[in-house]
């Protein structure tokens, strides 16, 4: 179950990004706005991700170059 988990997490932020935009098309006047939120939601939750990413990667990278540099002293 943990392997099918993640990629349906990772999938659900543009999914509701999509069906906002859904809801933004059908709707009319004032109930457009209620879609916004949604729209938002999913945004800040893939940037999220990317962020926390790139962060992940750098301290990795990090890591790999202090343990080449401890290698090369020895």
């Amino acid at each position: 179950m943990k392997r099918l988990g993640y990629p349906l997490i990772s999938l659900a932020a543009p999914l509701l990004i999509v069906l906002a935009m859904l809801c933004l098309m059908h709707r009319q006047g004032s109930d457009r706005l209620q879609s916004i939120p949604a729209v938002l939601v999913g945004a800040a939750l893939i940037i999220s991700g990317a962020v926390g990413r790139r962060r992940r990667r750098s301290k990795l990278l990090a890591a790999l170059h202090s343990t080449q540099t401890e290698e090369h002293e020895h």
